[in-house]
């Protein structure tokens, strides 16, 4: 391949880049109003019995099911937990489904933490972190991983798996919360998964 047919390749590689970070990154709009309105569905495993998976076992802790909008994504590469939980999604239910309440607070993710800060006087953020979570989310199947690596803010899901603890030889451990109530470290959702749908 000649440079300058090389030159044109890597002009074209950057206009799509540039193309998929200022549209396939923006939010999904929706009108005001409860989009998810139902509370986390969290139950006991039928069968607690652990796994292998790249090396590390998974010890399931709950059955889990959740309708929630995504309010913003984050891709990971270069951490531990990179190989197992590619994605990590900051989801809200109830108000925090609502456009009218998520105005009130600007989200962001970093370092496998999401954080929202108030951006008015009126926004009540002890009701909407007890309706808002983090998850590091483990794809089951290349499936579940294509569709989680699609998930951007704005979108409507469904998601079914499970609550799990990861640990490998080396001493590495990585815990779900089981509890919606709790904040800062130790308090995202760690989830396999079995199955997302888009709405």
């Amino acid at each position: 391949m000649d440079r300058e047919k090389l030159k044109l390749g890597v002009a074209i590689v950057a206009m799509v880049g540039a193309t998929v970070a200022l549209f396939g990154g923006r939010p999904e709009p929706h009108r005001p109003g409860i989009l998810a309105p139902q509370e986390p569905l969290q139950l006991p495993v039928e069968d607690a019995r652990p796994w292998p998976y790249l090396g590390y076992e998974i010890r399931p802790r709950a059955a889990y099911t959740l309708h929630g909008r995504v309010l913003a994504a984050t891709h990971y590469r270069w951490d531990r937990g990179a190989r197992l939980a590619p994605v990590d999604l900051a989801v809200g239910w109830g108000v925090m489904s609502d456009s009218s309440w998520l105005d009130r607070f600007d989200v962001t993710q970093g370092s496998r933490y999401f954080t929202l800060y108030p951006r008015r006087q009126d926004a009540d953020l002890a009701q909407a972190l007890l309706h808002s979570a983090n998850m590091h989310l483990i794809p089951g199947t290349p499936e579940v991983r294509r569709a989680l690596e699609a998930a951007r803010a704005g979108n409507l899901i469904t998601l079914h798996g499970r609550l799990v603890d990861v640990s490998a030889p080396d001493g590495f451990s990585w815990h779900t919360s089981l509890r919606r109530d709790d904040t800062g470290a130790g308090a995202c959702e760690l989830v396999w998964v079995d199955q997302l749908e888009f709405h």
